[in-house]
């Protein structure tokens, strides 16, 4: 049942990771600066594929673990998280919601990109919440991997 939740906030936030760039895409001048300061500019279709590839890579790394465990392709995977395991409904909703996460990032790079660009819009100053919150909320989904992994372990162990 979980896994659910994090899968409709992986769904949600792809959705708004592709709308957001195609808008900001569209906002952006024909030179993109990735930087305050820098005299370095570059294309916007160079940042928007990168982008895009960045997207696709990251989500595919990220998604076959839970796609090999839910489809039951990777037989290890299986065994360990059986079907009706309750471990099984956690470590799927940790990488949907990991998914989510990362998405999340993405996306404020995308606005923190476009607020370096568009100073009469988004001051790029006002980012420095999401500077903070996005290593920590990192942070929190990988200490609760291993409380999750943690918990299976002693759970196999105990049923031994």
């Amino acid at each position: 049942m979980y896994y659910r939740f994090g899968k409709a906030f992986y769904f949600f936030s792809v959705f708004g990771f592709v709308l957001f760039l195609l808008y900001f895409y569209s906002a952006m001048p024909e030179s993109v600066k990735y930087q305050i300061e820098s005299t370095t500019e570059y294309a916007r279709d160079t940042f928007f594929f990168s982008m895009i590839v960045l997207f696709v890579l990251i989500n595919f790394v990220v998604m076959l673990p839970p796609k090999l465990l839910e489809t039951k392709t990777h037989k290890g995977l299986h065994r360990i998280f059986p079907v009706g395991d309750d471990y099984r409904d956690y470590m799927l909703a940790w990488f949907y919601s990991f998914g989510g996460v990362i998405n999340l990032s993405l996306l404020v790079m995308v606005f923190y990109v476009h607020a370096l660009n568009n100073q009469e819009a988004i001051q790029a100053s006002e980012f420095n919440f999401f500077f903070y919150l996005i290593p920590v909320l990192l942070l929190i989904w990988v200490v609760a991997l291993f409380v999750l992994l943690f918990n299976k372990f002693k759970q196999v162990r105990l049923d031994s």
